[in-house]
């Protein structure tokens, strides 16, 4: 079902919504407003995306109608070392606005995946495009089912919860919580998300993981983030080492 974008524009007066039935990748049409002058806040979302943008390069399931498919561009002051922690701090955001929704409890494992018994339902991709921040979204809200590549690693809240959820509802907590989070880091930086964040994911400190790196693979214990927001990782030959990019899984 199409998201009807009119109740939702009236509750964020303050937000462009330019929403599609379908487009390549929301991120996309994102740096292509931002690169034009639009304003900070301008959200681009769809009911579908044909290829849609995940980390790594990795497309993003996006099956029509069922889920969330934002992104935001951000034009806000950050400081010069929030990128990493503003990563986090939308992951949150996003948390926050799912149990609003849907009364579900999601993990978060870092940098930017949201997940429910240990699948994933939601995942966050933050860019640079100058002059802006892109902060891209996507939650798997009303799939009844995945492909069978993606149904071991794959949940969504309806799934999780048995129920439909509005997916306008949905859209207007994430963007409250969103401009919360971005205030939070103008006011007080980002050391308020890391104590946040290291309290809601169970993948920050103590876990046993295995880290993909892209050109070697990384086992270890997880041992909180450093003062910027990077993953932590005891090796077990005793080193720590700083994780700035990668896939976290469990051991």
């Amino acid at each position: 079902m199409p998201l009807e974008l009119e109740p939702v524009q009236r509750r964020l007066p303050d937000h462009t919504i330019h929403w599609f039935a379908s487009t390549g990748s929301t991120m996309t049409e994102a740096a292509r407003l931002a690169a034009a002058g639009c304003a900070s806040g301008t959200v681009v979302g769809a009911d579908e995306q044909t290829a849609g943008i995940g980390r790594q390069g990795h497309l993003w399931h996006s099956e029509p109608g069922n889920g969330l498919y934002v992104s935001i561009v951000l034009r806000q002051q950050f400081p010069v070392d929030a990128f990493p922690g503003l990563t986090l701090a939308i992951g949150l955001a996003v948390r926050e606005a799912v149990l609003e929704a849907s009364g579900i409890q999601c993990d978060l494992r870092w940098p930017n995946d949201l997940l429910v018994d240990g699948r994933k339902c939601a995942g966050i991709l933050l860019r640079m495009e100058a002059p802006a921040l892109i902060a891209g979204i996507g939650i798997n809200v009303n799939h009844a089912a995945f492909p069978e590549d993606l149904a071991s690693r794959a949940t969504s809240l309806r799934l999780a919860g048995g129920r439909t959820i509005a997916r306008e509802d949905l859209l207007v907590q994430v963007l409250e919580a969103v401009d919360r989070y971005c205030r939070l880091i103008l006011e007080e930086g980002i050391q308020p998300v890391l104590r946040l964040f290291t309290q809601a994911s169970s993948y920050v400190s103590g876990r046993r993981v295995i880290v993909d790196e892209g050109g070697s693979i990384l086992n270890g214990t997880t041992a909180g983030l450093d003062a910027a927001g990077f993953l932590l990782l005891r090796r077990d030959n005793g080193k720590l080492v700083k994780i700035l990019a990668g896939g976290v899984r469990p051991e």
